[in-house]
């Protein structure tokens, strides 16, 4: 597996990506269709996007916000192919946000979702948790900091 830059070119497919992985989670409002354009225009706009690639095919992504209203950054996407999940493509991609991001990195996840253990074996630290007020999905969120050891 390579974790490398997202191409230009591969923005409408790791948008699809985001779309079939969100629409996965059960406690979230599914993505309609036409949300992908949007999505897109956002992954673009804000975020530096990197990918993991196995044979030519796109695993999963990372996408770290440009400009946030924290005085760090925030790791605002990470999200592997549903069927590919548990094979450490999640931690492999983390690994790549810390060493890009080597002093601090936030990340805001849903209470619900498993993935906070992976990012807590990962070195994340919960900051606080939210009733989710704040969040599009009205859905209790929680936030992460990562520091280096």
């Amino acid at each position: 597996m390579e974790i490398r830059p997202a191409r230009e070119d591969e923005i409408e497919a790791l948008t699809q990506l985001f779309i079939r992985a969100r629409n996965a989670i059960d406690y979230l409002p599914q993505v309609p269709d036409e949300a992908a354009a949007p999505i897109a225009a956002r992954i673009r706009e804000h975020e530096e996007v990197w990918v993991a690639e196995e044979e030519g095919r796109l695993l999963g992504f990372l996408g770290i916000e440009r400009s946030t209203n924290l005085d760090a950054p925030v790791l605002e996407k990470l999200y592997v192919e549903p069927a590919e999940q548990n094979r450490g493509i999640g931690s492999a991609l983390l690994g790549k946000a810390k060493e890009l991001r080597p002093d601090v990195l936030y990340l805001w996840v849903f209470q619900k979702n498993p993935a906070r253990r992976l990012y807590e074996r990962n070195g994340f630290v919960l900051v606080t948790l939210t009733d989710g007020a704040d969040n599009m999905e009205r859905e209790p969120d929680a936030l992460y900091v990562w520091h280096p050891a």
